[in-house]
C-alpha cells in the first residue's frame, strides 16, 4: 500500500473520504494521531465518521484505522514472560444474562490458555461484565501493569476494565459517534472492537456475535456481515480471528442481573448445572478459543478437556484465585449467596393463563433490569447491583402457576410490580410446545481476502 508524500490538513482528508476516495496508511494514522492529540476538532471527527458511514471502507482502510486506533495507546507485551500457553481472548456483541465472561475466562486458563480479558459496563438494555463484578466486595479490576502481569502468569486469568492508555482514539472516536448518528457502520464497529482487543496483545480472539430481539446488531445478515469482517480484518492485522454467531431470541442465562448473574456463573463453575443455554454457549466459545490458540487440535478433544476440567473443579478455583489476587473475597465460591448483594423485596411473576413460551423480546426483558435499577440509560447512572430476575424461563418451557415466568428481586414492592406488568407483556405464549432455537447459528472463519478496492458495507 503506497503511503502519503506529504502531510494533509484534517479536512483534506475529510473532503477525500466524502468524495468516495481511498485514504492511505499515512493519512488514516495521521488523522488518528489528530484524535489522540486533539488537534482534530470534535467537528472534524463527527464529518469523518459520517463520511466513513456514507461511503464505507475498503479492507485495507479498516485494517490501516484499526492498527492506528490500537497504536494510539500502549499495547500489552507478552513475550518477555515466556507464558507456556498462547494469550485469548473473546468479544461478545452484548445481550441479556450474558454471563458468558465470567465463566469462559477462568475455564480456557484452566485448560492451558492464557486470558487477560478487557472487558466493559453495560450501556441501554445490554449488561456488563465490569458491572457484574462489581457486585463481588473489593473487586479490583484496575489493577497496575506488574500487578496484572502477575495474575496472568499465576492464574492465567485476570478480567478487568478498560484503562486510559489502552486504544485511547477509540475512547473519543466512539463518544463522537454515539451523538452524530454514525454508531451502525461496520468499518467503525470492526475498528473500534479491534483496536482495543488487539491492544491486548492476543495470539487469538473469538468472537460472539448475537442475534434476535436482544441484540444489538439485530437482523442475522447484519450479524453475519460484521463477524466476516471482523475476522478478515484481524486475520490482515495479525491475530487469528474467529466468530460464533449466536441467538439473543431468548435470555442467555437463568438470571439477569448482577449479583445474580454472578451466583449463576458460580453455580456453574462449582459444577451445579450439567445444562442450560449459558453453559452450551460458553462450552462451544472455549472450545473455539482453545482450537483458535492451538491447544487442540480436533473440537471433540478440546470440549472433552473443558468437560474434564469443569467436572474436577479447575475452573472454579481458577476463578476463585482471580477474585482473591484482585482483592475480593477468599471464600467467594463457597459463600457466595451469603457474600454476594441481595434485594429486600423477590416476588414470582405468574402469567395470566397457562401456556408455553413461543416468543420473548429480550430487549423488553432487559429493559425490565434497567427498570429495577440493574443497569443505566446514560454511562454516568448508578445502578443497583443487587435487583434483576431469576430463573427466567425460556422458549419453549411451560409457565403456570408452579413454574412462574421469572422471580423478580426489588429494591421496594412497587419496582417489583412494575417489572412484572413489562416482563409479562414481554412474552407471548401458546397452548402447545414449540421449538426452541438453536443457541449457535454459525461458526466463521477468516475469510478470502477482499479485492483492496472492493469497499465494507457502511
Amino acid at each position: 500500500m503506497g503511503g502519503s508524500s506529504r502531510l494533509m490538513l484534517p479536512q483534506e482528508i475529510i473532503r477525500k473520504k466524502r468524495d468516495g476516495g481511498i485514504l492511505d496508511q499515512d493519512e488514516i494514522r495521521e488523522f488518528v494521531a489528530g484524535i489522540t492529540d486533539g488537534s482534530v476538532a470534535d467537528e472534524q471527527l463527527g464529518a469523518f465518521a459520517m463520511a466513513v458511514f456514507l461511503n464505507g471502507m475498503n479492507r485495507e482502510e479498516c485494517v490501516a484505522l484499526t492498527l492506528a486506533m490500537r497504536d494510539s495507546g500502549r499495547i500489552m507485551r507478552w513475550s518477555d514472560m515466556d507464558l507456556p500457553g498462547p494469550v485469548l481472548d473473546k468479544h461478545s456483541t452484548g445481550g441479556v444474562g450474558d454471563s458468558v465472561s465470567l465463566i469462559l475466562g477462568p475455564w480456557v486458563a484452566a485448560c492451558g490458555g492464557f486470558v487477560p480479558m478487557i472487558s466493559g459496563r453495560g450501556l441501554g438494555h445490554t449488561g456488563g461484565t465490569l458491572d457484574k463484578l462489581a457486585s463481588i466486595p473489593g473487586y479490583d479490576p484496575f489493577p497496575d501493569r506488574d500487578r496484572l502481569a502477575r495474575i496472568v502468569r499465576k492464574d492465567g486469568v485476570a478480567i478487568i476494565g478498560q484503562t486510559d492508555d489502552l486504544a485511547p482514539a477509540d475512547r473519543r472516536f466512539y463518544a463522537v459517534r454515539d451523538v452524530t448518528a454514525t454508531v451502525e457502520c461496520t468499518p467503525l464497529i470492526v475498528a473500534s472492537i479491534l483496536s482495543k482487543k488487539l491492544a491486548a496483545g492476543l495470539d487469538a480472539l473469538v468472537m460472539d456475535v448475537k442475534t434476535g430481539s436482544g441484540s444489538v446488531m439485530g437482523a442475522e445478515s447484519r450479524c453475519e456481515e460484521l463477524a466476516e469482517t471482523i475476522c478478515d480484518v484481524a486475520a490482515a492485522a495479525g491475530t487469528p480471528t474467529s466468530a460464533l454467531i449466536t441467538d439473543m431470541n431468548q435470555v442467555l442465562a437463568r438470571n439477569a442481573g448482577n449479583a445474580l448473574e454472578v451466583a449463576e456463573a458460580i453455580e456453574i463453575l462449582r459444577g451445579e448445572h450439567s445444562e442450560g443455554r449459558l453453559l452450551e454457549v460458553t462450552r462451544e466459545l472455549a472450545a473455539e478459543m482453545l482450537l483458535a490458540g492451538g491447544l487442540f487440535r480436533a473440537r471433540e478433544e478440546a470440549l472433552d478437556a473443558l468437560d474434564r476440567s469443569l467436572q474436577a473443579g479447575h475452573a472454579g478455583e481458577r476463578f476463585q484465585s482471580m477474585v482473591s489476587a484482585l482483592g475480593g473475597p477468599d471464600d467467594l465460591l463457597d459463600s457466595y449467596s451469603r457474600i454476594l448483594p441481595a434485594a429486600p423485596v423477590v416476588l414470582d411473576v405468574t402469567p395470566p393463563e397457562p401456556g408455553f413460551i413461543l416468543k420473548m423480546d429480550v430487549y423488553q426483558v432487559g429493559m425490565t433490569v434497567v427498570e429495577l435499577g440493574g443497569g443505566r440509560t446514560r454511562s454516568d447512572h448508578k445502578i443497583d447491583l443487587a435487583v434483576g430476575l431469576e430463573n427466567i424461563a425460556g422458549i419453549g418451557e411451560r409457565v403456570d402457576a408452579n413454574r412462574p415466568v421469572a422471580r423478580i428481586h426489588a429494591r421496594s414492592h412497587d419496582q417489583a410490580r412494575r417489572a412484572a406488568a413489562r416482563l409479562t407483556a414481554a412474552i407471548r405464549l401458546t397452548d402447545a410446545p414449540t421449538d426452541r432455537p438453536p443457541l449457535i447459528h454459525r461458526i466463521m472463519n477468516a475469510q478470502q481476502p477482499r479485492h483492496e478496492n472492493e469497499n465494507l458495507v457502511p
